[in-house]
């Protein structure tokens, strides 16, 4: 689902005069998302700017899957901004609950799409959920995308996968979201209490952003920078 052969034009200031990528908006509001993928993307040069801060709200995400929710946010941020477009729809999979928080996870305490967000409550109802569980596997998963422009028909798509488990007592002060309960397969913390450069280096996030990144390279988006 990458764009092969050269890329479509795109706005003015958000390109390079090689035509690489410059300046995206990033369609999301969530504060260590932007952090996160801020020192994702530093070694391509690209200015990551956070949608709120050009004044545009979150888009719908009303569909099932993570890859339908995170193409909408992005042609949305574009549409609004005139800039290029990355959004990412990610969230956590129990395999006690059949893949549930899934596409709701970062709605899954609330009764209705509207309502405020809470990360405490959604962990707390994801351990009432599981009480007695024998089974707690789950992983994290994120899929990006991102669009040249909000009519891309090509948009770049990537993703990864991280496994672990959920365990009842929270541990650890950093991340977000359901971070503190999910216990890394392998490494025997929680996400939570990974520092910024491990976590960046094995989330969910970062697998996908590898992969983008190596998306990008090929549509000449940005510059190949392994000395291949």
């Amino acid at each position: 689902m990458s764009a092969p052969g050269h890329p479509l034009a795109a706005p003015a200031g958000s390109v390079s005069e090689q035509g690489l990528l410059r300046r995206v908006v990033l369609a999301s509001g969530n504060a260590g998302k932007l952090r996160e993928m801020q020192a994702l993307l530093a070694p391509t040069g690209i200015e990551l700017v956070a949608q709120g801060t050009l004044g545009v709200p979150d888009a719908p995400e009303p569909y099932a899957t993570f890859l339908e929710n995170a193409l909408t946010k992005a042609r949305h941020a574009s549409r609004l901004t005139g800039l290029p477009g990355l959004a990412d729809d990610s969230g956590v999979c129990v395999s006690a609950l059949g893949g549930a928080p899934g596409v709701r996870s970062a709605r899954y305490a609330c009764e209705t799409d509207e309502a405020p967000r809470s990360d405490a409550a959604n962990n707390a109802r994801l351990i009432e959920a599981l009480t007695g569980a024998p089974d707690r596997s789950a992983y994290f998963y994120c899929v990006l995308v991102l669009v040249r422009s909000a009519d891309d028909p090509q948009p770049v798509v990537a993703d990864g996968l991280w496994h672990g488990e959920i365990v009842a007592e929270p541990h650890g002060a950093g991340g977000f979201g359901y971070d503190p309960h999910f216990l890394v397969a392998g490494m025997g913390r929680t996400a939570a209490q990974l520092d910024a450069a491990t976590k960046n280096q094995f989330s969910h996030r970062a697998q996908a952003m590898r992969d983008l990144m190596a998306r990008l390279v090929q549509a000449r988006l940005i510059a190949d920078r392994t000395g291949s």
